[in-house]
């Protein structure tokens, strides 16, 4: 990876690790930028995709803040962390911890987007589904009425907004809150399959292979640990 010296951004006038690395990467977004690129992020449109709450122009200087201060680099596909951008891994899953454990409450409805939920699914989801034939997983959302489809191939996840007119092999069907749930490890998948809280149809090798390949949430670990604790 590239690197270059770091470039404080808004100084805090104390000559303090802790004051210098907030004045890096304490501006609204940042944090949430350096999250998404560490699970895998690095074009523009994916990046903007997944904080759906940011202007496209204030992303664009959020990451010029960041390439200015060392922390990314452009490449041919976007954008990648440098060395200090990928030590940044260990204080953004010690907020995920500390969160999970004391500012993680019961999800607001305000906290739940759709849009956002699929798409980090289908960032998660091992193309080795694929491997003999495309995959087509729909997925629908009663309390909200959202419908979706992944359209799994070798090498690529692509999420559809309306009905790709595929054949579909799975058929998802939860509440948004309940997905999300199950989505950050604060309920086990298999329980909301069983208490028919989750309904996967279609056929049963896939079906089964689809629940497999379903990766949750990188904080999902974390986040059924700081339940664990809890629960003690």
């Amino acid at each position: 990876m590239t690197s270059c010296s770091i470039v404080f951004m808004r100084p805090y006038a104390q000559y303090c690790p802790i004051a210098k690395t907030a004045e890096i990467i304490g501006d609204r977004w940042s944090i949430l930028i350096l999250r998404d690129m560490l699970v895998g992020g690095h074009r523009f449109n994916d990046l903007a995709r997944g904080l759906p709450g940011i202007s496209r122009g204030l992303l664009s200087a959020r990451l010029r803040d960041l390439q200015s201060a060392g922390l990314i680099a452009r490449a041919d596909t976007g954008y990648v962390l440098t060395d200090a951008g990928l030590d940044l891994k260990t204080v953004v899953f010690a907020m995920a911890e500390w969160g999970a454990k004391w500012a993680f409450p019961d999800p607001e409805p305000e906290d739940l987007d759709p849009d956002l939920l699929v798409w980090w699914m289908h960032g998660q989801i091992d193309q080795e589904l694929a491997r003999d034939s495309n995959v087509v997983i729909a997925i629908n959302f009663t309390d909200c009425n959202a419908h979706y489809w992944l359209v799994i191939e070798p090498g690529d996840v692509s999420v559809c907004l309306t009905d790709p007119g595929l054949v579909v092999d799975v058929v998802l069907t939860s509440t948004l809150r309940t997905m999300y749930l199950v989505w950050l490890g604060r309920i086990e998948i298999g329980s909301a399959l069983l208490a028919g809280d989750i309904e996967l149809a279609g056929d049963p090798a896939i079906v089964s292979a689809f629940a497999r390949s379903l990766r949750l949430s990188p904080v999902s670990g974390i986040v059924r640990a700081a339940a664990a604790m809890r629960s003690t």
